[in-house]
């Protein structure tokens, strides 16, 4: 089992940057996926981006891409959102999460993670 614990949100302008992290313990960090995913009030939670064990594989929904950059640093059990250029329509809950799969994979489906963290709010108003 791992456990996670997410840092980094607030309240920014729009136009403005936020960088988020992910601190794992428990386990191996770096035999493993992750990803991050968010929820908005009201919404369902949805796939953000995510980073395969060695960090050299990515993949982001369209919505974020060009404008976040997911990230990880093995020697730290941490992984990193980079949000830039945020917009209104990215205010939700942030949540990191971490796969049981022990391969080299990218997942974009919430089923194919198996550890999450507690969330952090991201606020950018009008």
């Amino acid at each position: 089992q791992v456990q996670l614990a997410e840092s980094g949100g607030g309240l920014v302008q729009a136009g403005g940057s936020l960088r988020l992290s992910c601190v794992a313990s428990g386990r191996t960090f770096s035999s493993y996926p992750m990803g991050w995913f968010r929820q908005a009030p009201g919404k369902e939670r949805e796939f953000v981006a995510a980073i395969g064990w060695s960090g050299g594989s990515t993949i982001y929904a369209d919505s974020v891409k060009g404008r976040f950059t997911i990230s990880r640093d093995n020697a730290k059990n941490t992984m990193y959102l980079q949000m830039n250029s945020l917009k209104p329509e990215d205010t939700a809950v942030y949540y990191c999460a971490a796969s049981n799969y022990p391969n080299t994979r990218t997942y974009v489906r919430a089923n194919d993670y198996h550890n999450w963290g507690q969330g952090t709010q991201v606020t950018s108003p009008q």
